[in-house]
């Protein structure tokens, strides 16, 4: 049986879309030996070859060890614009399905039109989802951090290798100071999970969205998801940066 190290090794290679001899190649270490270290084979792992692991996958030795994660950056804090149900499904079906695939923790908090939606396409698959309604979730913006934090922290513990999330926002009610909160949350986000082995992933709907919204949201998301694949955001600006443009 795979031990904790090897399942960690595992899924941040294959995030990174690895095979073993190209983590070989990159960190100096042998394929055998990482397979080893993968299948549980090796249960005594040198410092340096911990070391050697992590910095070639851009994760912390203590992710790779299980222990508590350090402010090595690990999430990713993604955007996704859609304008039907076909769209959104496009986007988050293979989102969710890879997660599962990979044997991370999924969480979607969604509307229950969508909740609906992501259950007939993913049938029997939607047993390894955790859902959640998400206009109860975001009533609280200080709630819903914290609340993340939690099944974040408790799915890690509990021995998930990474944590994935769907969000999307609720958009009724928010203008003014209400829109200006949800950004300085959209921000935050980047901070108070940067050391959290997670990826977050927000949907907008570009047909309710509010005016102006769209622009804030592409500075506080580093990356856009779309068409299977990841794109930086052109006008991200660091959570400090943006944090200070708020009035």
């Amino acid at each position: 049986m795979a031990s904790r190290l090897g399942t960690s090794l595992k899924s941040a290679r294959e995030r990174r879309g690895w095979s073993r001899a190209a983590l070989a190649h990159v960190s100096g270490l042998s394929w055998s030996a990482i397979t080893q270290i993968e299948t549980g084979r090796r249960q005594e792992v040198r410092a340096s070859t911990l070391v050697a692991l992590a910095s070639a996958l851009g994760v912390s030795v203590d992710y790779l060890l299980g222990s508590a994660a350090t402010m090595s950056p690990l999430v990713d804090h993604d955007l996704v614009t859609y304008s039907s149900d076909d769209d959104y499904l496009a986007a988050a079906v293979p989102y969710i399905r890879d997660g599962i695939e990979r044997g991370d923790s999924v969480l979607a908090v969604t509307p229950k039109r969508h909740a609906d939606l992501l259950h007939d396409v993913l049938e029997g698959e939607a047993q390894q989802v955790d859902f959640l309604d998400s206009s109860a979730w975001y009533r609280s913006l200080p709630s819903a951090a914290s609340g993340y934090r939690d099944y974040v922290n408790e799915r890690f513990e509990r021995g998930a290798p990474w944590i994935r999330i769907i969000g999307e926002p609720v958009w009724t009610g928010r203008t003014g100071t209400a829109l200006t909160e949800w950004f300085r949350y959209e921000a935050l986000i980047n901070v108070s999970f940067a050391s959290s082995p997670a990826s977050v992933v927000c949907t907008y709907d570009t047909r309710v969205v509010p005016d102006g919204a769209m622009e804030a949201a592409l500075r506080t998301h580093p990356h856009l998801m779309g068409d299977g694949d990841v794109t930086a955001s052109a006008t991200y600006q660091e959570p400090e940066d943006f944090l200070l443009t708020l009035s």
